[in-house]
């Protein structure tokens, strides 16, 4: 079976929930406006005032993290890229120097 999950983007969200705040209407009323269930709305609206300019990263992007946790990931991601390039030029030195000359 595919998956039936329906995808908003970025922008879609936050203006859904910037009609929330200037509107007037109630959540319920602007979620069947826009076609969505009124709890994913509510989501949207609690992301927004927890994480900010930070809520709505994007498929496979990091959500939420603080300044020192992206930092950290960011220099963790370099370290496996260096470590498996030495591991690779082990390998490379290992196999020329067995070679006869």
């Amino acid at each position: 079976m595919g998956d039936s999950r329906r995808k908003y983007d970025e922008e879609f969200k936050r203006n859904a929930v910037e009609l929330c705040r200037t509107s007037g209407k109630t959540t319920s009323q602007i979620a069947r406006d826009l076609g969505i269930n009124s709890s994913i709305l509510n989501r949207w609206r609690r992301e927004q005032v927890k994480y900010g300019e930070r809520a709505f990263p994007g498929i496979g992007k990091q959500m939420h993290g603080t300044d020192l946790e992206e930092e950290n990931r960011r220099l963790k991601k370099e370290l496996a890229i260096a470590q498996e390039e030495r591991d690779i030029l082990k390998k490379a030195v290992a196999i020329f120097s067995k070679m006869p000359k």
